[in-house]
């Protein structure tokens, strides 16, 4: 009999444990993504957004450094017009599938309030082939990593600093490839 209680009492308490791990909740990772059609084909659209020591598209950006090349590995800083900087490394480059991910290593929340980021961006055929599609897609936490952020490093203000900058980086790069630069 005592066993029993025992395993009961066992049993209640780990149900409790994991309701209250449940109600604890901390941030969830969120996702954006913004596609644009460019009047280019695909392989000029690839050549501009696969070099990845050229962020010079994004219009917030000043200034790009880096090693590697393009190959996963490479490593970039991006020194933005306002004088911060963004580290980024390129973690799978699919050439024949015209994809790019790469990862933010370090970047101050207060310029782009995300922590563990990575992106996407994919050009794809539109249309009869002479024009592109390129979708720039992300994954990534809020600032704030625990409970109760403050509202400039919320899922709110991550969601929109991550849309506003693939809205302007797709626009800048319809332009530079377009023409309209």
């Amino acid at each position: 009999m005592k066993l029993q209680l025992f395993a009961a009492a066992l049993a209640a308490t780990s149900m409790l444990a994991t309701l209250g791990a449940a109600s604890a909740h901390g941030p969830t990772r969120q996702k954006v993504s913004e596609k644009i059609e460019i009047n280019a084909a695909p392989d000029k659209v690839w050549a501009v957004v696969s070099n990845f020591q050229d962020g010079g598209w994004i219009p917030v950006v000043a200034k790009t450094e880096g090693t590697g090349g393009n190959a996963p590995g490479a490593k970039r800083t991006l020194t933005l017009k306002n004088g911060a900087t963004v580290d980024e490394e390129v973690a799978k480059l699919d050439p024949e599938k015209m994809t790019l991910m790469y990862r933010i290593d370090q970047v101050d929340v207060k310029v782009l309030p995300v922590t563990n980021y990575s992106s996407w961006l994919i050009v794809t055929p539109a249309g009869d082939g002479t024009k592109s599609e390129v979708e720039w897609r992300g994954a990534f936490y809020r600032g704030f990593p625990n409970n109760d952020p403050p509202p400039e490093l919320n899922d709110e203000a991550a969601i929109a600093a991550v849309t506003g900058l693939y809205k302007a980086g797709l626009d800048g790069l319809k332009k530079q490839i377009e023409g309209g630069n």
